[in-house]
């Protein structure tokens, strides 16, 4: 009987030597990318775009305004077969706008595919550095910190590989600190002057007294100088 329960428990002890004996890692790709001048650079380019392309549906939606709001200044003028025609363009001219947008922003539409063609260079950058480190690190699993889908409740820093990950990729994770420790002064520096200009009063502006609060200390005034008479 001990023998089949040390033969169960067996497998299971293996099983838990292996896990310990495996090394992981976690890294914060939004924050790695957020410090990549190619990342940057590429969401200009895709903000840029995404506005030009706002504007021509823009531009269509308009043109639609601009017919239905001559059809209905002439439609008492239009012979019937006038105005189906009327309404057959501006009817194709709301469908043209609709395709566009759908085409551009719709579901795996020409945004996306472009984010995609315009990211991939940066993301492949990154995870060339990834697999790197992992390597030269030895570490069976490297996770996401910033993924949507991994629910990190707890992390401990002595994992986190993200300044090997910036290092690989030729940024300064020392430099990096340092400039956001001098924003950050600057910050609470230029914070402090806005308060104390708030509470220093303005030179030449003399408080006025409220008519309520001369009556009151009119009123102490004279109770002082009052001389209440003495009882015989």
């Amino acid at each position: 009987m001990k023998k089949k329960i040390f033969l169960l428990i067996l497998p299971f002890f293996c099983d838990t030597l292996a896990l310990n004996a495996q090394k992981f890692g976690y890294i914060d790709t939004e924050y790695i990318t957020s410090k990549m001048p190619e990342y940057t650079n590429a969401q200009a380019e895709i903000e840029k775009l995404t506005t030009k392309w706002i504007k021509e549906i823009s531009d269509k939606n308009d043109e639609v305004t601009k017919l239905e709001k001559v059809y209905r200044a002439e439609e008492i003028l239009l012979t019937e077969e006038m105005k189906q025609q009327r309404l057959r363009i501006i009817t194709d001219k709301e469908k043209e706008a609709k395709d566009l947008q759908n085409k551009i922003f719709g579901y795996n539409g020409d945004l996306l595919k472009k984010k995609q063609d315009i990211m991939k260079p940066v993301l492949d950058e990154v995870a060339k550095a990834v697999e790197k480190v992992a390597r030269l690190k030895r570490l069976d699993f490297l996770f996401d910190k910033s993924s949507d889908g991994l629910a990190m409740l707890y992390t401990n820093p002595i994992h986190d590989y993200t300044d090997y990950i910036l290092e690989e990729l030729g940024i300064s994770p020392d430099q990096l600190k340092e400039k956001e420790r001098e924003e950050n002064e600057a910050k609470t520096s230029e914070d402090n002057k806005d308060g104390e200009t708030e509470a220093k009063p303005s030179k030449g502006v003399k408080s006025v007294s409220s008519p309520k609060s001369n009556v009151i200390e009119q009123s102490r005034s004279n109770r002082k100088n009052t001389t209440i008479p003495k009882k015989e």
